[in-house]
């Protein structure tokens, strides 16, 4: 089965569409599948639930899809650095779910475990808690949580094999593998493509069967947040 595709508007081909909803990996700018995002603009789909720890920046990452309308709820943990989305949500056009951290990461890798719900402290008491079942467990009260498990997955990867097995590269492998198991579709961004069987086992950081559909993007923006400097003497 080949899984690479020659661009990332024709990985979505056949795939995407109107109200699905969206899991996108990436934490703040670092690891986010850009290409693929772009392609969703591109697309011109409308009323996305989007799943992602943070909406991106105006005008980079998920900020994109905002901007076009395109996003009518945010599932997420973190929603700063964007105007765009804020004005949104204040004038009640964006939904918001918003998710504690690690409640989010545990819900996406529930979800790829098909784990139906589970229970944790995190939020009992607050309103992150509402409306949802409590349960006491030794003495202390619990919530339970639905887990999650997004139509389409975008991922991003440093490296994967003709397969489908993927290596992340340090810290942007972040919500990219949880994200990646819990969609019922997984399409990843990737810099290089080798040859099956050239990646060493203990390389390999998801497994191919998670991964449906492959994009070569070898040159990512790769933008940073905010930089930050330190002045040295004689510089």
């Amino acid at each position: 089965m080949n899984k690479i595709y020659p661009s990332a508007e024709a990985a979505l081909r056949g795939v995407i569409a109107d109200g699905l909803t969206l899991g996108v990996g990436g934490f703040g700018l670092c690891g986010i599948p850009e290409a693929l995002i772009e392609a969703v603009k591109a697309s011109g789909v409308q009323n996305l639930t989007a799943i992602s720890n943070n909406a991106g920046v105006d005008g980079f990452g998920l900020g994109k899809l905002l901007e076009t309308r395109q996003v009518k709820k945010m599932i997420a943990s973190y929603v700063g650095e964007n105007k765009e989305f804020e004005r949104q949500y204040l004038a009640g056009e964006l939904e918001l779910e918003f998710t504690p951290q690690g409640t989010l990461a545990e819900k996406l890798r529930a979800g790829g475990a098909g784990i139906p719900a589970f229970f944790t402290k995190t939020g009992v008491g607050t309103m992150v808690a509402e409306g949802k079942p409590h349960q006491e467990f030794d003495g202390e009260t619990y919530v339970m949580e639905r887990s999650l498990t997004p139509d389409v997955s975008l991922v991003k990867a440093y490296m994967a094999d003709k397969s489908g097995n993927l290596r992340f590269r340090y810290t942007a492998r972040n919500f990219n593998p949880a994200v990646a198991m819990a969609g019922k579709v997984c399409i990843v961004e990737v810099e290089k493509i080798v040859e099956t069987g050239e990646l060493a086992p203990d390389d390999v950081h998801l497994p191919s069967i998670y991964v449906h559909r492959i994009v070569l993007n070898a040159t990512p923006e790769k933008r940073i947040e905010k930089r930050t400097i330190t002045e040295k003497a004689g510089v």
